[in-house]
């Protein structure tokens, strides 16, 4: 008998915060603070390809001490954590001994506000999490979180045995209209974008993202070589 074994797949992990309305409210009002004084919260250097209705805040967010961002970088952390432990197969006393680094940031995008193509260079896994996103339920194509297949040369010939495949060996890339309190976390390396955000009326888009790295305490890395 045939077997079919799943080969090369990329791990994403969803979660959904309980209860997350009056945090997000908090945030939202926070974030939405803080844009309105500009520069002083603005990213200095931004890199990724976006248009002037998506303000990025500086990245060192989950260094502040407004509680509500302390709230969810605790969420984000435990979840993170957890999703790390379970597919290292990690027990606790390890997990412990995981130091992270991390940069961390917001988004508001008003109104045909996107965000390129990217990843994350030199980080191991990123997060985000949705705020708000408010006046475009019934627009399919707006403010998605668009995953991007690493196996994109997979579509180099589609007839009728492939073009309907089923996850996870599905083509094409994976859109996610992110829900209020959803955190999606993936592999830093994994290339992704955000459609532009059509909303009806003034709504917003509020969305929290960091990238990780870690250090096992106690083990040091290799030396290079003598000479080099």
């Amino acid at each position: 008998m045939s077997s079919i074994i799943t080969a090369f797949a990329v791990p994403i992990i969803s979660v959904h915060l309980d209860d997350c309305s009056e945090l997000n409210a908090a945030l939202r009002s926070f974030f939405v603070g803080c844009m309105s004084q500009g520069d002083k919260y603005a990213n200095p250097e931004p890199f990724t390809h976006r248009n002037s209705a998506l303000f990025e805040s500086q990245f060192t967010l989950f260094e502040w001490r407004n509680p509500a961002v302390v709230a969810l970088r605790d969420f984000c952390w435990a979840n993170l954590y957890q999703a790390i432990g379970k597919l290292n197969d990690y027990d606790l006393s390890t997990l412990r001994r995981l130091h992270i680094a991390h940069e961390s940031w917001f988004h508001v995008t008003h109104k045909g506000g996107y965000f390129g193509v990217h990843n994350h260079p030199m980080h191991s896994w990123s997060g985000v999490y949705c705020v708000c996103q408010e006046g475009d339920e019934d627009n399919p194509d707006s403010g998605r979180l668009t995953f991007i297949s690493p196996y994109a040369s997979n579509t180099m010939f589609v007839d009728m045995t492939s073009h309907k495949l089923k996850p996870p060996y599905q083509l094409g890339g994976i859109p996610i209209r992110l829900q209020p309190g959803q955190l999606v976390l993936f592999p830093s390396w994994l290339l992704h974008e955000v459609t532009p955000f059509d909303p009806v009326g003034e709504g917003l888009r509020i969305t929290v993202a960091f990238n990780t790295r870690f250090k096992l305490l106690g083990v040091e890395p290799p030396k290079a070589p003598v000479g080099l």
